[in-house]
């Protein structure tokens, strides 16, 4: 899938739809994606091999976490879209009723300042973003909260090992439970961070055609990456 962020829908986007009908599986919904929750409820685009532009791999979720669904959906008829990125830059959670009682929504607090300091591009994906979005519950005590940062250009694996160790700080300075897990897109594919920064060789790049072993993940063969850099970020970059 392309990276431009301009019209483009980009894996870990969360797309609504007028109908139930919108989507296309080759097996049955499951029971519990009901009209009545697909109504409320936003797939997330995933990654897939695409034939057709138009025609988008998604997700559906439900409100456990057993409970997933692969389907296809025609890009004319998203009705909205929102992606990490505005999540991030919404500062939703700071409205959210739970936001004192969550360990994965006090830690947004946390972080954030730093992220941006950083310079990042960065958003929130997996069971919180999803709640931030729609507004449906399906947050616990113990959910993860899940980061993604846009990588186009390369990071070192110092730089990552440092600003992952940057997180775990102030996690632990305040003393959260809450499991962070960042997931950097070079705009062709999506590695571990920590994979990454644990500078063991190739990491898993997960792309549109599967997962591949890369010892690079920002490589291509007609366009070499430049290292990044980010602005001043205390113990992180």
């Amino acid at each position: 899938m392309s990276a431009d962020r301009e019209g483009a829908l980009l894996p870990h986007d969360l797309l609504w739809f007028a109908s139930p009908r919108a989507y296309e599986s080759p097996d049955p919904l499951p029971a519990w994606a009901s009209r009545e929750w697909l109504g409320s409820a936003p797939a997330v685009v995933r990654r897939a091999s695409r034939e057709l532009p138009a025609r988008i791999p998604v997700g559906l979720r439900g409100r456990m976490r057993h409970q997933r669904h692969a389907a296809w959906v025609d890009a004319r008829d998203v009705i909205r879209r929102v992606a990490p990125e505005a999540l991030a830059r919404s500062r939703a959670w700071q409205t959210h009723p739970q936001r004192d009682a969550l360990p994965c929504l006090r830690m947004l607090e946390r972080i954030a300042p730093m992220l941006d300091a950083c310079g990042l591009t960065w958003g929130i994906t997996g069971s919180v973003g999803f709640t931030l979005a729609s507004g449906l519950f399906v947050l616990r005590q113990d959910s993860d909260l899940d980061l993604l940062l846009r990588l186009p250009r390369a990071m070192s694996a110092g730089a990552a090992a440092n600003l992952l160790r940057a997180l775990a700080a102030l996690n632990e300075q305040a003393g959260e439970a809450s499991r962070i897990d960042v997931q950097a897109d070079t705009g062709h594919g999506a590695f571990s961070l920590a994979e990454w920064a644990a500078a063991r060789g190739a990491v898993l790049l997960k792309t549109d055609c599967g997962p591949v072993l890369r010892d690079d993940p920002w490589a291509t063969p007609a366009r070499p990456r430049m290292p990044v850099t980010a602005r001043s970020c205390p113990s992180a970059i």
